[in-house]
């Protein structure tokens, strides 16, 4: 885990500011900002994306009810909007919550890296379509499938370590990806390139993607994983790549194994790595929808994440579980 120290609210306030962008219009995307900047290249003549970034940022994923309709802050509101979010975030005030919650906090703030770090961005969301800034709703069949997985959620929550979420289980994390979603510490990751081959290791969970850039065809559609197939090629200076044959076991906000992922790495400028994914899901939600999260170039690496699937949490978990059912409960 990469830990570090939380900044000072003017810090803090520094990843909502700089680089501010106005959305696409809807029904299109914009794989970058226009500029002038030229990337370095690796050997093969593509741009080189290689090292390790970070996409911590407090801007949520969807844009708060109560700044409907306003796509992008002002510098003086987006400092107002930084200073609130890590009051509220602030783990380190305890005393007001009582011992159970001060306990089900589990770390202080020492620990958390929400976005301190300058990513250039005043955004009300990463949601950038539909302009909104909010995701589309579930599809009916999506939300059947959603209420399912709740009620056996709430008849199994612990028959077996399978009934626990693969977060729990040290096997997966939603905000590792694909797609790759800012979340409260571990946001670094790092690619390697190679002509035939981009990598992708991500900090949180210990996932690295493998993925071919020779043409190859995807699976076949009977195999399904965790973290989807994925193929990339070039678009001139975005890396694309595509991703399907999800697991059902792995919804992305609702998503479903026939999730269509696409996502764009895209050199801004010298420190700025533009991430944009797009969902394209119909049997899941009511229209595809679009992110993008700008990462900042990072001097440090990355480092183990200290989970396992042997963890005693797991087991502490179960036989709580085996201990209600003898209470009869």
């Amino acid at each position: 885990m990469k830990i570090v120290v939380l900044a000072s609210l003017v810090g803090a306030a520094i990843c909502l500011t700089g680089w501010a962008q106005t959305p696409a219009p809807a029904g299109k995307v914009r794989s970058a900002p226009s500029n002038s900047y030229r990337p370095p290249r690796t050997a093969d003549g593509h741009p080189d994306l290689q090292g390790v970034w970070s996409n911590a940022t407090i801007t949520p994923l969807e844009r708060p009810a109560d700044l409907a309709g306003k796509a992008v802050l002002t510098a003086e509101e987006a400092a107002e909007f930084a200073a609130g979010e890590v009051r509220r975030n602030d783990a380190d005030r305890r005393a007001p919550k009582g011992t159970e919650a001060d306990v089900a906090r589990a770390y202080n703030d020492f620990w958390y890296d929400r976005g301190t770090k300058a990513i250039k961005t005043r955004r009300t969301s990463l949601v950038v379509d539909p302009p909104d800034g909010r995701i589309p709703p579930l599809t009916s069949e999506a939300q059947k499938r959603t209420a399912e997985r709740a009620e056996h959620r709430r008849l199994h929550p612990a028959d077996g370590p399978e009934d626990r979420s693969l977060a729990e289980r040290c096997l997966n994390w939603r905000t590792a990806g694909p797609p790759m979603v800012p979340s409260a510490y571990n946001n670094n990751y790092q690619i390697v390139q190679t002509p035939d081959t981009v990598v992708i290791m991500n900090e949180m969970i210990h996932d690295a993607r493998v993925i071919p850039m020779d043409g190859r065809p995807h699976l076949n559609p009977s195999i399904r994983q965790w973290l989807g197939d994925s193929r990339g090629h070039w678009e001139n200076d975005t890396l694309v790549i595509e991703t399907t044959n999800f697991s059902n076991k792995t919804a992305f906000q609702g998503s479903g194994e026939h999730m269509r992922l696409i996502e764009r790495f895209t050199r801004v400028d010298a420190d700025t790595l533009l991430y944009e994914f797009t969902v394209n899901d119909p049997e899941s939600f009511t229209k595809p929808w679009t992110a993008e999260v700008p990462s900042t170039r990072s001097d440090g690496a990355i480092f183990e994440y200290a989970c396992h699937e042997g963890n005693y949490g797991m087991f502490g978990m179960l036989s709580s579980a085996r201990a209600e059912e003898k209470s009869g409960k």
